[in-house]
């Protein structure tokens, strides 16, 4: 059984031009739905990013101090504690969302943050890994935030990130992978993984299908942090 339409009409709704404050309203509202929502849409993403990250992770993860970023409900903690990570922050700018993740009593700290407008409420080279599943896209965290990404990562930490690939974010997708290549460059980090993935989730449009796939795209990235990255040293 595929997503029904209050499933699409809610997931298309996050991915619009509404102001910051509205959003933020809707993500409140849509907390106590929203599992069952992205479970009807086949949505990979938390699953996909945990498992690339432990595969990247040298040492023992329970050890490692992990940043959750736009955690939601917890699903990307969920997928995370399954594969030994035991050490787990997170934020979100939704108070509604905060409150569902709260309940899974998976993460040691958590704190209302809106990444783009705000910095992460943490310092410089405090994580030993950075998450961000399903909020890179239009309408979400903007593509410059990632510096913020890479401030609060330790040197040699990592950070993982996800994206869509449907033609709806193929603008923003080019943003960040620009983004991403132009921190590389500069030293700032290397490319540990780019991995497109076909069927992502489900398509809430016809547009957005893959070939007629009834499915989206996606992609994960993970980057290391250089030991000396030069937003340090400045």
């Amino acid at each position: 059984m595929g997503p029904s339409a209050g499933a699409r009409r809610r997931v298309d709704a996050v991915h619009g031009a509404s102001p910051l404050p509205e959003r933020l309203r809707f993500y409140d509202g849509w907390a106590t739905q929203y599992e069952q929502d992205v479970a009807t849409l086949e949505y990979r993403a938390p699953a996909l990013a945990a498992a690339s990250l432990a595969s990247a992770f040298p040492a023992p993860p329970a050890e490692a101090r992990l940043l959750d970023v736009a955690c939601g409900t917890g699903l990307v903690a969920r997928e995370l504690h399954r594969r030994g990570f035991r050490c787990l922050h997170g934020v979100d700018g939704s108070a509604g969302m905060l409150e569902r993740a709260r309940s899974t009593g998976l993460y040691r700290e958590l704190r209302r943050c809106v990444l783009g407008p705000e910095p992460l409420p943490a310092p410089a080279e405090h994580y030993d890994a950075v998450t961000v599943v399903g909020a890179l896209g239009e309408g979400q965290v903007p593509s410059s935030a990632v510096t913020e990404l890479l401030r609060v990562t330790k040197p040699g930490g990592f950070v993982c990130m996800t994206t869509r690939s449907d033609p709806s974010n193929l603008r923003y997708k080019a943003k960040l992978e620009a983004a991403l290549e132009r921190l590389e460059a500069q030293g700032a980090w290397r490319k540990v993984l780019a991995q497109e993935v076909e069927h992502w989730e489900r398509a809430t449009t016809e547009q957005d299908s893959t070939q007629g796939t009834g499915y989206i795209s996606g992609v994960i990235y993970i980057y290391q942090k250089c030991p000396m990255s030069p937003l340090e040293e400045g």
